[in-house]
């Protein structure tokens, strides 16, 4: 008998509980339901003009031609500051302080900074080449001695292709505040030959002017004009050099047919290419 009035006791001590979580529950949705239903419209109405203003960023941007990576940053940019801003005014909305959520997200942003300096500097320099524009997708670049044709350009880093078929990346702070030489679409030929003295050095020059105006323009530039003379007086030859541009994606393929062609242009004409002799005196 003691044992079922202990039961019936324990039961009324639950209902007891549940009505009063129950009662509490009804009062909060009674007290706070249209502060609720303003908050979670206040969260929809966010994204949605989040979305919509930043479509027009970047419907802005395009009309403007601005960079693709540029436009769609600016376009997340705009989406994320109004939709923490409608996170932001919600909370509010439902009484919930924000003051301890801005002094987290300050202390992370601390400790993330200076975790992710290295990246973010990154980020800070592909920015800045972005907006500035010292070189575009298919420019020649070279930098820290590392030379290619730009393939992309991310916030990030920027990756360069090389005539092998290589594929070099580069962080953006490693570029921005260093030299940067800007070639566009060609690199610069620098070569040298050596002919007798005896030869006439402005027949070598018109045979080396010949062969580089017979190559296609799409491999060597003739926009950009080829520099051709004596450099110098050498013991055994008169140096005559010869510099042209040549197309980044087939550098070292053009130069070395280059190099051919005023081999057998000088063997047609009778240029001799000498090469050092010494006459060696025998002593009595």
């Amino acid at each position: 008998m003691a044992k079922g009035i202990g039961i019936e006791k324990q039961v009324s001590q639950e209902i007891e509980q549940f009505q009063s979580l129950y009662d509490t529950v009804i009062e909060f949705f009674v007290t706070y339901s249209f502060q609720i239903l303003g908050a979670l419209l206040i969260i929809a109405l966010g994204w949605y003009v989040s979305k919509k203003l930043a479509k027009y960023v970047e419907r802005i941007c395009r009309k403007y031609e601005l960079d693709v990576t540029l436009t769609k940053y600016l376009g997340n940019i705009v989406r994320l500051f109004i939709f923490v801003a409608a996170v932001i005014i919600a909370l509010g909305k439902v009484g919930i302080s924000i003051t301890p959520f801005v002094a987290a997200i300050g202390a992370a942003s601390l400790g993330a900074g200076l975790a992710l300096q290295g990246m973010l500097a990154n980020y800070g320099a592909g920015l800045s080449i972005i907006l500035t524009r010292p070189f575009a997708v298919g420019n020649t670049i070279t930098v820290e001695g590392v030379s290619g044709v730009v393939e992309d350009i991310q916030l990030g880093y920027t990756l360069l292709a090389t005539e092998d078929g290589e594929l070099i990346t580069i962080p953006n702070k490693h570029i921005i505040g260093e030299v940067l030489v800007n070639s566009f679409e060609y690199k610069i030929v620098e070569s040298t030959v050596g002919i007798d003295y005896k030869d006439d050095p402005k027949l070598a020059v018109a045979a080396i002017e010949e062969v580089l105006s017979a190559f296609d323009p799409k491999e060597i530039s003739m926009e950009l004009k080829s520099q051709i003379g004596i450099k110098g007086f050498g013991d055994f030859a008169l140096e005559i050099e010869y510099r042209y541009w040549a197309a980044t994606k087939t550098y070292f393929e053009v130069q070395y047919r280059v190099n051919m062609a005023i081999y057998e242009a000088f063997k047609v004409r009778g240029i001799t290419i000498p090469f050092p002799t010494h006459n060696l005196v025998r002593k009595a």
